[in-house]
């Protein structure tokens, strides 16, 4: 399964808020530590504060940050928002719809992506991979403790 770049970029964002929950974060920091077009991070972000995922604080002093904890945001979440939940194949329009054993097939590779997704939080990422810290780290950020997901 391919991801589209809204997910690509929405895991980017959640990632930099994991690194960076102890503040609030602009979306400028955001678009200039990724180099991304404002105007997808925009509606990227409305969209994850939509969902529930992201919150957003207005004025001066605003910014981004998560909902949550990272140890309780996971991968999937973040990309079953973005991807959406249907199926990996339009079958609708195919004469083999009625009699097809691929539909079942598929909609089984699609569990099973989204449970190994599901299996690991955005603390995860972070710490099982700490050389984030390397390319994200703007302000002397911390590698956030282990989670139990974390030794898998």
């Amino acid at each position: 399964m391919k991801l589209t770049r809204y997910s690509d970029y929405a895991l980017r964002v959640s990632l930099y808020l994991a690194l960076h929950r102890d503040r609030l974060v602009s979306i400028q920091e955001v678009v200039e530590t990724y180099a991304l077009p404002r105007g997808n991070v925009m509606k990227l972000v409305t969209d994850l504060v939509g969902a529930g995922i992201l919150v957003s604080v207005r004025g001066r002093a605003g910014g981004i940050r998560l909902a949550q904890s990272p140890k309780d945001i996971t991968v999937g979440r973040v990309v079953r928002h973005t991807e959406g939940d249907g199926p990996l194949v339009d079958c609708s329009n195919c004469i083999l719809a009625p009699a097809c054993g691929l539909i079942c097939i598929m909609r089984e590779a699609k569990q099973a992506f989204f449970g190994v997704l599901d299996s690991y939080s955005l603390q995860d990422v972070i710490t099982k991979n700490p050389e984030i810290l390397t390319f994200l780290n703007r302000d002397g950020a911390e590698v956030p403790a282990r989670s139990s997901t974390a030794d898998r």
